[in-house]
């Protein structure tokens, strides 16, 4: 008779030895999945191990039965995410800059672990990690929790904005300037999260990069009832450019015609297109921030592209080339 010694483990270490070590192509049979629990210091018979897998599967768990004698056995065929979800979740997190390189890490051995060993080696060697362009803010993690929960809880924060000396550290901006902020939502943009907020100094929406932000803390004071009303985070970043501020204008814009790509990636199918010059152009009209992320973004898409109206708008751009050629 088996042995009771950790019998209360056992289904739960059976689980993570076909989780770990089973795939399609790498499968265990009874016999040696009663050895690999026994390295657990888990005896086993081979009746219980039947037992066991379909103790498993009545609760969810999709465990296959190969019954080829050469190579057959038992092996977990459907994951909470399959590989190349979790690539793409890997390539997420390896390109975004607001997570350190040792978070990266962390993050990623993680996600591995929801892969069979097989699989985590063929992930793991997909990843590129060093030498990209990361954050050194190890507290932006604590930063977008307390973020989160005030969001819930409807309270205002306070913090110290930052900025980057000449020495490229963060030195806070204004003299260490307490900011009081009514938190909107969190947004996800280029790369980097910005929490999008109701300053209340100037009663403006803007936004503030999280790992900018030092001594992040959750006020008493509810936030403002302006900061209450409805807020579409993808709107707000399709309008703002770069994630930098300006004056809020509605713009029309022409583009020829091979271009409606970039119009759209931009600003979405939502735009009203209407042909001119015999279709070789078309106009539309979108709400931005006109700033000079603005005006670069048109310039970088050449000569053809033009800014039909508002007048101010394009006396603005016309200033900003003037300025931008007065340097050269």
């Amino acid at each position: 008779m088996a042995k009771k010694y950790g019998q209360k483990h056992k289904l739960i270490t059976l689980l993570k030895i076909l989780e770990n070590e089973t795939d399609e192509n790498h499968k265990l049979n009874a016999q040696a999945l009663i050895e690999k629990l026994a390295s657990f210091d888990i005896s086993a018979e081979r009746k219980s191990i039947y037992s066991d897998v379909d103790t498993l599967r009545e609760l969810g768990y999709e465990i296959i039965l190969d019954s080829n004698k050469t190579d057959g056995g038992y092996y977990l065929a459907e994951r909470s995410l399959e590989k190349y979800e979790l690539t793409l979740l890997v390539d997420a997190v390896s390109s975004s800059r607001f997570i350190t390189e040792k978070k990266t890490r962390e993050l990623i051995k993680k996600l591995e672990g929801l892969l069979s060993k097989y699989d985590a080696k063929d992930l793991e060697r997909e990843v590129y990690v060093a030498n990209r362009i990361k954050s050194g803010n190890e507290s932006v993690y604590i930063t977008v929790d307390i973020i989160h929960k005030a969001v819930s809880l409807r309270k205002k924060i306070s913090f110290k904005y930052c900025e980057y000396n000449l020495n490229k550290d963060l030195v806070p901006r204004r003299d260490g300037k307490i900011y009081s902020v009514s938190p909107i939502a969190l947004i996800w943009d280029d790369e980097y999260y910005y929490l999008v907020g109701l300053d209340e100094d100037v009663d403006k929406i803007r936004h503030y990069r999280v790992d900018k932000m030092k001594g992040v803390d959750i006020s008493s004071d509810d936030i403002s009832e302006d900061a209450k009303r409805d807020f579409d985070p993808a709107m707000y970043s399709n309008k703002t450019f770069g994630m930098f501020g300006g004056t809020e204008e509605t713009v029309t814009l022409m583009f020829p015609e091979n271009m409606v790509g970039v119009a759209v990636d931009r600003f979405g199918k939502d735009i009203s297109i209407r042909k001119v010059h015999d279709g070789s152009f078309f106009t539309f009209r979108a709400n931005v921030m006109v700033s000079n992320q603005f005006f670069g973004w048109i310039t970088g898409l050449g000569s053809e592209v033009q800014i039909m109206a508002p007048e101010s708008v394009r006396s603005a751009y016309k200033k900003f080339i003037e300025r931008t050629l007065s340097n050269y």
